[in-house]
């Protein structure tokens, strides 16, 4: 039976923040979604894939299927003693709701379930709504959201449109969506030499000299100038390590560690086959096995402006009225594995606390971008198919 009072997205993300759910932990936040969303009368699915914790639900059989995508988990909150509030109160000042999560992003889901709830008693929805929540987008995002987009193309699950709704707004709420993102790609790369006396060097291999020429031909390429809605691709070392106690040993092993973030030009795994081919040079010119590994977290993608991004840009526009930038700058999200379902936006909070110590959202925030939400959900079902 559906409760009769409305459902208060700032209650509602106040009782998700309460839940500490540091990656891979839930603490009882799935559940909490589950419990409202089977109160709208949503079918939900819980997929556990190792430690994850995911749910897809979704309301209706009939097209169009709009998806809003988030994430329940958050990352750690370091010394709680540097907290004004505590980390997991989800207590009220100055207006705001402070605790790890507030604003990425447990206010969105907060805000686009009683959104929902509004546009359901209003009988605004002619389709089908659904949700995809993972409990790993701060994590390793394998057992997450790139494993529940599996199972649902398996299963043939037809979603038109997504909504993720991380934290894009930069200054104030709508004035950013993110309609695409630069790929993502880790490798680590491991110097093999020949450990030895340092006043002896003819006698050993010294792993370091190799890495370092290796790390500096790749840093002194310039991948590319930007692509059409996307800043350039660049490469940065992230990590370089020896762990070698004595001053007067060559060591035997170095490693590093890179990340390169890169638009359209280019694709991951062409990425990793260049590092390896530079490798392969400088292992044959100085002499020192290097050994290449990389992996992938996310190609470049782009949905291009259309009949989707215009309908929130409607929504932003009627509720803030501010025209929102279109976006592809900042890190990686799970839109990059939506994107194979179907069109993806980003669209939430301001994330100038997201992460930090004293995380924390205006009430009026929330309440905002619920009403954004709300808009955006009468409008999509109003236009017919897009």
């Amino acid at each position: 039976m559906r409760s009769a009072a409305a459902i208060d997205p700032v209650e509602l993300a106040r009782a998700l923040i309460r839940r500490p759910s540091v990656t891979p932990k839930d603490a009882g936040a799935m559940a909490v979604v589950e419990a409202h969303l089977t109160e709208l009368g949503f079918k939900c699915r819980r997929l556990k894939f190792g430690e994850i914790e995911n749910l897809y639900a979704r309301r209706g059989e009939e097209g169009p299927n709009l998806c809003f995508a988030g994430h329940t988990d958050v990352v750690p909150e370091g010394d709680p003693s540097l907290w004004t509030n505590a980390p997991f109160s989800a207590d009220i000042a100055e207006a705001a709701i402070w605790g790890r999560g507030a604003v990425d992003m447990k206010s969105a889901i907060a805000a686009f379930i009683a959104a929902c709830d509004v546009c359901l008693r209003q009988d605004q929805v002619k389709g089908s709504l659904s949700f995809l929540i993972t409990g790993d987008e701060e994590g390793e995002a394998i057992d997450g959201t790139r494993a529940v987009v599996d199972i649902l193309r398996q299963e043939g699950e037809r979603i038109d449109h997504c909504l993720v709704g991380e934290p894009t707004s930069a200054k104030t709420l709508g004035d950013m969506i993110k309609i695409g993102r630069r790929g993502s790609v880790n490798i680590w790369i491991e110097a093999f030499g020949v450990q030895g006396h340092v006043a002896y060097p003819h006698q050993a291999a010294n792993p370091i000299t190799a890495l370092v020429a290796l790390l500096d031909r790749l840093k002194s390429h310039r991948l590319d100038d930007g692509f059409e809605g996307f800043q350039a691709s660049n490469l940065e070392v992230t990590d370089l390590e020896v762990g070698n106690p004595a001053q007067n040993v060559i060591p035997g092993r170095a490693r590093a560690r890179l990340n390169i973030r890169f638009n359209p030009s280019h694709r991951g795994a062409d990425l990793v086959a260049w590092v390896e081919g530079l490798a392969r040079e400088v292992a044959a010119q100085s002499g020192v096995a290097l050994d290449v590994k990389g992996r992938v977290s996310g190609e470049a993608f782009l949905t291009p402006p259309g009949a989707f991004v215009d309908l929130c840009v409607q929504a932003i526009a009627a509720e803030t009225g501010q025209h929102p930038d279109l976006s592809t700058t900042g890190g990686t999200s799970d839109a990059r594995f939506i994107r194979t379902l179907c069109p993806v936006i980003e669209f939430g909070l301001v994330g100038a606390t997201m992460h930090k110590v004293d995380e924390h959202v205006p009430i009026a925030d929330v309440e905002r971008l619920s009403a954004i939400y709300a808009r955006l959900i009468a409008l999509y079902f109003d236009k017919g198919p897009l």
